[in-house]
């Protein structure tokens, strides 16, 4: 009993001695952790380490979000317009810089050499536009433009230029600065074009956007006024349609002599097609419209479309059956997307099909494989453009598919035959109306012309027919003599063309014995 008791007195001490054990075991373990942290706190390169990691990635979110600061400022303020090469105001733009910066460049030599000075022009203007033209930086990408100008003798000059190049521009316009980044791609072409791919981009302020309209509205202006007063020729080149050579002065009307009443006929047509789309669209009847003009050589079939092109200010789109590469596909391709006021010209139609060469010959030379139903269904398939004007030309109507010439493909047959009476007489004026003011050398040359039986005959046909263009001919090499017009007038019969036995050289395919 005793022992019991001491057991049973001696348990508080144990649970004393278990509880100051169980302290001191969690006293050294939170000595420990307290060591540990003071430890790593007292470490130079722990807390150095730690503080560049902290201030690393404090960067990396500060970045982020100038970042996104910057792109949401940029959205918010800035506005962008690209325009890439296959675009139709891509050319509009690059010549409106061009010209923008040729200004600029040729500002001050203007001035000073007008006897003035750069100082006299800074007073002129008002202190902010001063401050805005010395802040606006020069262009430092050009490239070299040649351009060359034919004069009416022959003479060819040329002319160089600073144009702006690829890279970054910031230009001034109308009190707006724009950022014009020209980028060309090094490794990517346009092969339609054999060009390398080039896109544009203009920046500003989103105030100023406007400003963007305004812009191409005048480049587009200046495009066109470049062109004024002149006729664009158009050629096919793989599946577009390019420009060929430089365009050319519009050709009057008059300058064009054919018998009397047909050209008015003709004009009085085309412009009542035109009038009339509304009436075409009303009735369910396809918009297009086809002319065959066919007769002798030199009688003025392709004068007088250039002339009519420019009396109607349209363009000529040049049509090549046997081009190389050519197919039916690509003829109906061509033909839906001819250039605004532009009107199709198929010249020689007889010639079209008889010199094609489909397999390839010794020579590596592929004709064209366009097929005679491919012709007709993109003049006239459920393919076909409309809102279309079509001129063939031939000198051999009798030679022609009836299928070509029906209504719907040729709307309107016109044979210019050989000049008559009425044509010499008009020929006559234009040449030599100021100097034969009472028409007396005029009566004395139809009058031998009538001898020669070129304008009459007993059935009031001529005997030995000619051309006006013979009779221009005539008149250029005997310009401002009706002398020498009247006394070459036999070079215009059959007989006397041009032989081996001749020995001077006469207008055209005339000559003299």
């Amino acid at each position: 009993m005793a022992s019991n008791g001491n057991s049973l007195t001696s348990s508080p001490n144990s649970d004393t001695l278990f509880k100051n054990a169980t302290e001191q075991i969690a006293s050294s373990v939170g000595n420990k952790h307290g060591g540990l942290i003071a430890q790593l706190s007292a470490n130079p390169f722990f807390t150095a380490g730690f503080g560049l990691a902290g201030l690393g990635a404090a960067l990396a979110v500060t970045q982020r979000g100038v970042r996104y600061g910057a792109s949401l400022l940029k959205r918010r303020l800035l506005v962008d317009v690209e325009i890439n090469i296959k675009d139709e105001s891509y050319p509009w733009f690059l010549y409106w810089m061009t010209v923008h910066q040729r200004a600029q460049l040729t500002n001050g030599s203007k001035i000073l050499q007008s006897g003035g000075s750069l100082h006299a022009r800074d007073a002129n203007t008002g202190v902010t536009e001063r401050l805005m033209r010395r802040l606006t930086p020069g262009m430092h990408h050009l490239s070299i433009a040649t351009e060359k100008v034919e004069h009416p003798n022959g003479a060819v000059q040329t002319h160089f230029s600073l144009i702006p190049g690829p890279g970054r521009h910031i230009l001034r316009y109308k009190k707006a600065f724009l950022l014009v980044n020209r980028v060309r791609e090094t490794k990517s072409m346009d092969f339609q074009r054999g060009m390398p791919w080039e896109t544009v981009t203009l920046t500003t302020l989103y105030s100023q956007r406007h400003i963007f309209e305004e812009l191409f509205q005048e480049a587009h202006q200046l495009a066109q006024k470049s062109t004024e007063g002149k006729t664009i020729i158009y050629t096919s080149r793989g599946i577009t349609w390019e420009k060929f050579g430089e365009p050319r002065r519009k050709r009057p009307l008059e300058s064009v002599v054919l018998d009397e009443g047909v050209k008015e006929r003709i004009v009085s047509d085309v412009k009542d097609f035109l009038n009339s789309g509304r009436w075409y669209y009303d009735r369910g009847i396809p918009y297009r419209r086809g002319y065959l003009l066919h007769g002798p050589p030199g009688t003025g079939k392709s004068s007088f479309i250039q002339a009519l092109a420019g009396e109607l200010d349209y363009n000529i789109a040049m049509l090549d059956l046997s081009e190389r590469g050519m197919t039916d596909d690509r003829l109906n391709y061509l033909l839906t997307i001819i250039p605004r006021r532009t009107l199709v010209l198929l010249e020689d139609a007889d010639a079209a099909f008889s010199r094609r060469r489909v397999q390839t010959d010794a020579d590596g030379f592929r004709g064209a494989n366009v097929t005679f139903s491919g012709l007709l269904n993109a003049l006239d398939g459920v393919a076909s453009a409309e809102e279309r004007l079509l001129f063939l030309t031939t000198n051999h109507a009798e030679r022609l598919d009836e299928a070509l010439v029906r209504p719907g493909r040729v709307d309107m047959t016109i044979r210019l035959g050989e000049a008559t009476e009425w044509q010499i007489e008009r020929l006559w004026d234009r040449f030599y109306g100021e100097l034969d003011v009472d028409g007396a050398w005029k009566a004395k040359f139809l009058a031998r012309l009538g001898e020669l039986g070129v304008t009459t005959s007993h059935r009031g046909l001529p005997l030995r027919p000619t051309s006006t263009a013979a009779l221009q001919g005539l008149f250029l090499y005997n310009k401002g003599n009706m002398d020498g017009a009247l006394r070459m007038a036999e070079a215009l019969i059959a007989e006397r063309l041009v032989s081996a036995g001749d020995t001077e050289t006469r207008p055209g395919v005339l000559q003299q014995r």
